[in-house]
């Protein structure tokens, strides 16, 4: 490099220092955001800033800046080269003086930027005469884009009544611009509709309430939103968002009653819980804010009650007891309804709550009578005389005719009839008399029916005391069973005995024991009364002798202290034992019976030997009679025989019938036996049947062959020993070919001919073609 180059380099150093130097610093600061172009110097690099205006086109390319090497001497030794991106299609450069054009429209928001490198070499050696160096072409942005609202459309709740300036949401838009070159991409925020309920914010975009407002007016509001790009500016562009605000409630409103008067009306004859009418208080709020509840006033009647139902919001007025027209027609009550969930910012504005008046007529009803008592207790002594008066019931008609009232007693079925009534002034008396200790409580159910409506009837109970009276004398609550030894010495406790007594004493039952004066036995015992409702027996004298005296009958008087007082006689036995230290009860018992008898200790074991001898022998008897019964030829099943007729009536298909009759049902098992060798009958059967074609069965070929019949079976010894049927079929003179029957069948062929079946005529010479003896071999 010569001087005047050099110095011309460093002439062009000093002066773009400055610029240089504030570049780097700043792009220290914002890398890729802030590309600004300045001119730079890389060796023998000098360049131009360069920019490309977005969307500036027009049908020539337009020149952006130019590249110049310092040993570019303007003769055209020198070319220029561009490579990068877009190079060749969206830029340009003139390899003879390195200007550099753009000929396409460029879009900033697509590529901000282009990275393009530059190259100059000598035309005639084709060398490069700079280094390569790399650059940047910024593109420009112009204001092409529209705001957006990415999050719209919006919904946003607010509180009714909210103070003015409360916050309601926040809406933002986007600018694709770019926000580092002029005003852009800078928004502002302004109302297009909603005034004067809302504002909004210039720069933030943040609706607020501009008023209160009552969401019982009106609980919806549609509010649009503008945003301008350039702040606004002439030739902005704009975008709207639409924001649908509600109001949501709070509890500022109180219940009002609809009607300040109700009319309601209840039958007397309505039971309790019975639906008397609904009120009704609204509330402008809703959801729990319009919750309330229903009171009646403390000072109102308590005939009545009220409930809330808490879907209808309604107060549903019930009868809480028992109306009654002819005592009270009309009552009005006061009502109240209270908001369940009170609001204190609201306090001032009054009380929630509202009253109303519900005035509520009885209406008259035919009532059945009405007893003055619900439940009757009455008295009556024991034993009275029948038709005693008992008691007196009550009953009438509560309305205003006053209906007369018959009265009478529900009597049940299976119950004896003890009481009776008079229809007509309700008068109880007994029908018998009555015992305490049978029964001392009667429970009896009167109706009182009214005479001129039957229809109308009402009932009470009555439960009847039975009053005890001292009818009833203490006794022995058990036998008792009382032994003296032989050896007894006097003075000794035998027996100790108390008493028992079915009345009731309202101080306690007492007892006094003594000993009947007239008492025979006065000398060997004596009684001791311990003044606790018990007492002893005691022996007077010492020794006793079974052989003078078994028994000893002691009469003790017991009398109660009931008035008056009733006295008893009761009868101890005192059986001797013949005993040396302690008495043995069995053996006492044993010879008591023995005395009671009459008979001595040896007749009583002969007695019981010949018991012993029959019961032996009763056995032996049973257990010969039970071998031969096992040893009889017919089963247990013999008196089924006994009663059985056995008919047989078949006449069978011959001797190839398989399906005829079963002869074998008339053999049971146990009466199975060995026929004795019989004399052929089957000639005499054959022949007696041929004669049947002729006679009838009162003939005497008939009676001859029941005869024989009979006396086979009264001399067969195998048959039962006892009557029977012996029934015979005869089949009568309609059949040329006699009986078919299988009963001779058992005998053998061999042993019977049957050439007679050649005379019975056409319908059988096939037949007797195979069982005639004249059939020949090939037949």
């Amino acid at each position: 490099m010569n001087s005047s180059a050099l110095l011309h380099l460093l002439v062009v150093l000093v002066q773009l220092w400055p610029c240089s130097h504030s570049m780097q610093k700043s792009s220290a600061q914002n890398t890729v955001q802030s590309f600004t172009a300045v001119r730079r110097v890389k060796r023998g690099w000098l360049w131009e800033p360069l920019f490309a205006t977005e969307e500036q086109i027009s049908r020539d390319p337009v020149y952006i800046g130019q590249l110049k090497s310092d040993l570019d001497m303007q003769d055209g030794n020198l070319k220029y080269i561009l490579d990068g991106e877009g190079a060749g299609s969206h830029f340009i450069i003139d390899e003879h003086n390195g200007k550099i054009y753009v000929t396409q429209k460029l879009d900033r928001e697509k590529k901000p930027f282009y990275m393009l490198r530059a190259q100059a070499i000598n035309r005639s050696t084709q060398l490069p005469v700079e280094p390569e160096s790399e650059f940047i072409i910024k593109v420009r942005d112009v204001n092409d884009n529209e705001p957006q609202f990415l999050d719209g459309p919006y919904v946003a709740t607010v509180p009714e009544m909210s103070p003015e300036g409360t916050s309601v949401t926040q809406v933002t838009a986007t600018d694709a611009d770019d926000p580092s070159y002029g005003n852009n991409a800078r928004l502002l925020y302004s109302l297009v509709q909603g005034q004067p309920y809302f504002s909004v914010e210039p720069k933030t975009g943040v609706i607020r309430m501009a008023s209160q407002m009552d969401r019982e007016t009106k609980d919806q509001y549609l509010v649009i939103i503008q945003a301008k790009d350039m702040v606004g500016q002439p030739g902005a562009f704009s975008a709207t968002a639409t924001v649908t605000i509600n109001l949501s409630d709070i509890n500022d409103n109180p219940p009002k009653f609809q009607q300040r008067l109700y009319y309601m009306r209840v039958s007397e004859e309505a039971p309790v819980g019975t639906t008397v009418g609904k009120v009704f208080a609204e509330d402008s709020d809703i959801g729990d804010n319009a919750a309330m509840d229903y009171f009646i006033e403390a000072d109102s009647s308590d005939a009545f009650s009220i409930i809330t139902n808490n879907e209808t919001q309604e107060g549903i007025i019930s009868l809480k007891k028992r109306v009654d027209y002819e005592s009270k027609r009309r009552y009005s009550i006061q009502v109240k309804a209270v908001n369940r969930y009170i609001d204190e910012r609201f306090l001032k504005e009054g009380p929630f709550e509202d009253t109303t008046i519900v005035k509520i007529n009885v209406e008259d009803a035919d009532e059945p009578p009405v007893f003055t008592l619900e439940n009757y207790v009455m008295e009556i002594v024991e034993g009275a005389m029948s038709g005693a008066l008992v008691g007196v019931v009550t009953a009438r008609d509560p309305d205003e005719d006053d209906s007369p009232v018959r009265y009478s007693i529900v009597h049940s079925t299976h119950l004896k009839r003890l009481f009776s009534i008079n229809e007509h002034n309700g008068a109880i008396i007994a029908t018998e008399p009555l015992d305490r200790e049978i029964a001392s409580w009667h429970n009896i159910t009167v109706t009182a029916t009214e005479t001129r409506n039957p229809e109308k009837i009402s009932e009470a109970n009555v439960y009847i005391q039975v009053l005890d009276v001292n009818d009833n004398a203490p006794e022995f609550p058990k036998n008792y069973e009382t032994f003296v030894c032989e050896n007894t010495v006097s003075g000794q406790l035998i027996q100790s005995i108390s008493a028992v007594d079915q009345d009731d004493s309202a101080e306690g039952h007492h007892f006094n024991f003594s000993l009947a004066q007239e008492a025979t036995n006065s000398s060997y015992f004596t009684v001791k009364d311990n003044q606790d409702n018990t007492a002893g027996i005691f022996t007077v004298k010492s020794g006793f002798r079974r052989q003078e005296q078994f028994f000893f009958y002691l009469r003790i008087l017991i009398q109660d202290n009931g008035t008056p007082p009733l006295t008893s006689t009761n009868t101890l036995t005192v059986t001797v034992c013949n005993c040396d230290t302690e008495v043995n009860t069995l053996y006492c018992r044993y010879g008591a019976f023995m005395y009671s008898l009459g008979l001595s200790t040896e007749a009583l074991v002969a007695v019981l030997a010949c018991i012993l001898i029959f019961l032996v022998f009763f056995l032996a008897v049973v257990t010969i009679r039970q071998q031969q019964k096992k040893q009889t030829p017919f089963s247990e099943k013999m008196e089924e025989f006994r009663e059985n007729i056995v008919s047989y009536d078949d006449e069978g298909g011959g001797e190839q019938d398989t399906e005829a009759f079963d002869i074998s049902a008339l053999r049971t098992r146990t009466v199975m036996r060995m026929h004795k060798p019989r004399r052929k009958v089957a000639s005499e059967i054959q022949s007696l049947y041929r004669q049947s074609l002729q006679v009838g069965p009162d003939s005497a070929i008939f009676r001859q062959f029941i005869s024989e019949k009979l006396e086979e079976a009264n001399t067969d010894p195998s048959v039962p020993p006892y009557d029977s049927l012996q029934t015979y079929a005869f089949e009568g003179t309609g059949s040329l070919a006699g009986s078919l029957s299988s009963l001779g069948s058992t005998t053998s062929d061999t042993d019977q001919s049957y050439d007679y079946l050649a005379d019975w005529g056409p319908h059988f010479n096939k037949l007797a073609g195979i069982y005639s003896s004249h059939r020949t071999v090939g037949d």
